[in-house]
């Protein structure tokens, strides 16, 4: 249950499974899936699933409160907190339970911060984390790098930079007092969400958390970089760490030539070192 009305997640139960993963998806209206309709559509959370499932792991991948089959939980999507995705994870964790003695989080790109929030108050099922292309960097710094990478944003950095930094000191702006080509980036909902999204630091959260973790990040990711492994896997000296050789944001092998393609066909596999690399690290925290 929901606070107005239900939440949702596809399950896959796998008889005798030992371990559990619940599957928290990135930023926005990112489906249970990976697909953000009408412009993304990866399918890589249902590909995910399913591979571990092939290799005896169960899962749960969900929609978060005010999305898809959770749309009704809240009425505003955007009147939610990184803190209460935290504890909607949490509650999977428990419900996970009942299919596995050994629960894991895996949290890709925002998700993995929800991941680090809901870890720093473990239910008593939750084994481990698994970040997936997580942010490193507090969320506004990692936004401004991704503009600045652009030279077509070049005009627009100059207002961004002094909104983030607004956004960062919790204070917001009328949405009228922006940029036309700025203002869905930054409508009003969204500006309250980023307001607590920016608050956060993921490697001073991951320095919170003692236990299991594995960090899987792709050199071939437009979105999250390898300084991002590099700062959490400096705060959690625990963990293990995989980079994979041209690996996307979408956890694909990236198509040369065709740097968005992997984020619009849903019929590309992951990439080949995934679930090896997740299985692997499950088989040896048995």
């Amino acid at each position: 249950s929901g606070p107005q009305g239900p939440l949702e997640a596809a399950q896959i139960a796998v008889d005798g499974a030992a371990h559990a993963v619940v599957i928290i998806p990135g930023s926005g209206p990112t489906d249970r899936d990976g697909n953000s309709p009408p412009t993304m559509a990866s399918d890589s959370y249902r590909l995910l699933a399913e591979g571990l499932a092939a290799q005896g792991v169960a899962s749960l991948r969900i929609d978060k409160r005010g999305f898809f089959g959770s749309g009704s939980a809240i009425t505003d999507p955007n009147a939610v907190t990184i803190a209460l995705y935290a504890e909607d994870a949490r509650r999977w964790v428990d419900l996970a339970a009942g299919m596995a003695p050994c629960v894991w989080i895996a949290g890709h790109s925002e998700g993995g911060l929800v991941a680090l929030v809901a870890a720093t108050e473990p239910p008593e099922a939750l084994c481990g984390l698994i970040l997936l292309a997580t942010p490193g960097r507090p969320i506004g710094q990692l936004m401004l790098e991704q503009m600045r990478a652009n030279p077509l944003n070049t005009p627009i950095v100059p207002e961004v930079e002094s909104i983030v930094a607004d956004l960062e000191a919790g204070q917001t702006r009328d949405p009228a007092t922006i940029s036309p080509v700025l203002q869905p980036l930054f409508s009003a909902g969204l500006q309250r969400y980023m307001t607590d999204l920016f608050a956060y630091d993921p490697a001073a959260l991951g320095g919170e958390w003692q236990g299991p973790v594995l960090i899987l990040q792709g050199d071939a990711d437009m979105q999250v970089r390898l300084a991002d492994a590099d700062l959490l896997a400096n705060a959690m000296p625990q963990a293990e760490r995989m980079d994979l050789p041209g690996a996307t944001h979408m956890l694909k092998a990236d198509v040369p030539g065709q740097p968005y393609v992997t984020y619009t066909d849903p019929t590309l596999p992951l990439h080949e070192g995934v679930l090896p690399a997740i299985t692997g690290f499950l088989e040896r925290e048995s």
